[in-house]
């Protein structure tokens, strides 16, 4: 059943606020849940916090975290060097703050030549690699298709079965509404090539511009409303009919909702969940 305590804040929505003044937005519009991103500001996280402070905060206000956004280019090999310490990195604050798991974001490069094959076979060898990481820290690894059509991994089908080619349950897959519209799949696979079970998060936002899917960019991202292209409602609602049980998280990038006053942000996004949930 969709109600609002299932709907949570991806930090993107006011980067400009400090931790503390995010949890107050999400606690003033009654939601209990946040996302935090290590790519805003060159800020990490917990906006350089001691990470026991950060938990004791977010403990204070009630609010949990339920994901960190994100590790880049996890499935890169030539980062995978790189991207193998800052997962380290991101396990041990996700455990000493109380988050309970790691979005895992595709190279998404023109200049990556790879064929499909190989980004396929290169994104088990980095699930495989680091599943102990996961099973260690009790965490789960958050697997967020890209739906650009240069991204390493545009589809949840092939994310799908490349968690059940790692051999590990410690990985879920992040339904995009966004990722999932410019991306290769339409709703319909969802409860039959793509089994609802293996996700693990949905980000949501809206799109209203009149431009062509390949156009899409980020900064498009705003609230979901009546005016969206993307049909979310329907994507929602088919998710949570199939059975899925998780969390939505509000993940608008534009500036155009990012500039907003905050009592503007409140009623804004009160009246994106009233919308969906209408």
């Amino acid at each position: 059943m969709l109600d609002r305590k299932r709907f949570s804040l991806n930090r993107i929505i006011a980067p400009s606020l400090s931790l503390a003044g995010f949890y107050d937005l999400a606690i003033s519009l009654g939601l209990g849940k946040v996302e935090l991103r290590n790519d805003i500001g060159g800020r990490d996280p917990i906006d350089d916090m001691i990470p026991r402070d950060a938990a004791r905060l977010a403990a204070d206000k009630g609010i949990e975290v339920i994901s960190i956004n994100a590790l880049q280019k996890f499935n890169l090999p030539t980062a995978r060097a790189k991207a193998s310490g800052e997962l380290d990195a991101l396990l041990a604050l996700a455990k000493a703050i109380g988050c309970r798991a790691i979005v895992l974001c595709p190279n998404n490069e023109a200049k990556d030549t790879r064929t499909p094959a190989e980004k396929a076979q290169d994104t088990v060898a980095a699930l495989k690699e680091f599943g102990p990481r996961f099973e260690k820290a009790g965490l789960l690894g958050l697997l967020e298709p890209l739906g650009f059509s240069i991204s390493s991994l545009a589809s949840l089908v092939v994310a799908q079965e490349a968690i059940k080619k790692s051999g590990f349950a410690c990985y879920r897959v992040v339904h995009d509404t966004f990722h999932h519209y410019i991306g290769p799949e339409d709703i319909g696979i969802l409860g039959g090539v793509f089994d609802v079970a293996n996700t693990g998060l949905v980000h949501i936002s809206g799109v209203e511009a009149p431009l062509a899917k390949d156009a899409l960019r980020d900064e498009h991202r705003v609230l979901v409303g009546s005016g969206d292209v993307m049909k979310n409602r329907e994507q929602i609602r088919r998710l949570d009919e199939l059975g899925y049980k998780g969390d939505f998280s509000f993940e608008p990038f534009s500036p155009a909702v990012q500039n907003l006053s905050l009592g503007e942000l409140k009623a804004e996004v009160k009246k994106s969940l009233d919308y969906i949930l209408g």
